[in-house]
């Protein structure tokens, strides 16, 4: 993980798997569903038009914070490659409304693709440091669905 001062953040993270595969995980709706939120979030309603231009939302839900809705446009779509996005909480909170900027690259060597994760700029360091527990705890999710699927896979082979 890179920490910076300013009110930037940036995750890297490698999992074990092909860039398409990972990529897929932020495409497809029934994969985004299936890990979007921290640990004790789940994400029941996701919506995603995925085209340059194209809008997405969705809705993270946990029992201590409740209903917490997101939304943005995506502004670049390179497959497998780099995705970028603007990302909005349409809530009461204290990031209410305010658009950050989401980019992501993937880079695959020998079956294992890292993805680093760019989101800027934040209000604050407080904000960042508060979204940098949330991705960092989604992405251990994005990784177990990521190894379910594999194995899944295996399975019917």
């Amino acid at each position: 993980m890179i920490v910076s001062d300013s009110p930037e953040l940036e995750i890297e993270r490698t999992f074990d798997a092909p860039a398409a595969l990972v990529f897929s995980m932020w495409s497809d709706p029934k994969h985004f569903a299936a890990w979007m939120g921290p640990e004790g979030f789940t994400c029941p309603v996701v919506e995603i038009d995925f085209r340059e231009g194209g809008a997405y939302r969705a809705l993270i839900v946990s029992e201590e914070t409740g209903e917490s809705w997101f939304s943005g446009v995506y502004q670049e779509i390179a497959p497998h490659t780099r995705l970028a996005f603007t990302f909005t909480w349409n809530n009461s909170g204290p990031s209410a409304g305010v658009e950050t900027l989401i980019t992501l690259s993937f880079e695959e060597r020998d079956g294992r693709t890292t993805q680093t994760f760019h989101q800027a700029t934040f209000l604050d360091n407080e904000r960042r440091d508060s979204h940098r527990g949330g991705w960092t705890s989604a992405f251990e999710k994005l990784a177990s669905r990521i190894e379910a699927l594999k194995a899944k896979q295996e399975t019917t082979q």
